[in-house]
């Protein structure tokens, strides 16, 4: 996993105020919106392992996934858009 550049600012998305069964599509909008070089830091209760397997899939190499809390209750991750 590359890191963030610290200069970049992230677009939060908390994903906890999402409906669950819209969760997915938003996440993938959002990033899907984000140009080379932003970020978005993503909040959420659990881990979304099978969540970023799909994101791996889709945006493969031009995605950056950071880990900035893994604890039970509190995940955050940034992802950044590479070019």
């Amino acid at each position: 996993m590359q890191e963030a550049s610290p200069e970049t600012a992230a677009h939060l998305f908390d994903a906890r105020g999402v409906a669950r069964r819209f969760r997915h599509s938003a996440i993938f909008g959002a990033l899907g919106a984000l140009q080379p070089g932003e970020a978005m830091r993503f909040v959420n209760d659990h881990d979304p392992l099978p969540l970023l397997n799909q994101l791996r899939e889709r945006f493969g190499e031009r995605l950056a996934i950071e880990y900035r809390q893994r604890e039970p209750g509190a995940i955050v991750i940034d992802f950044t858009v590479l070019s």
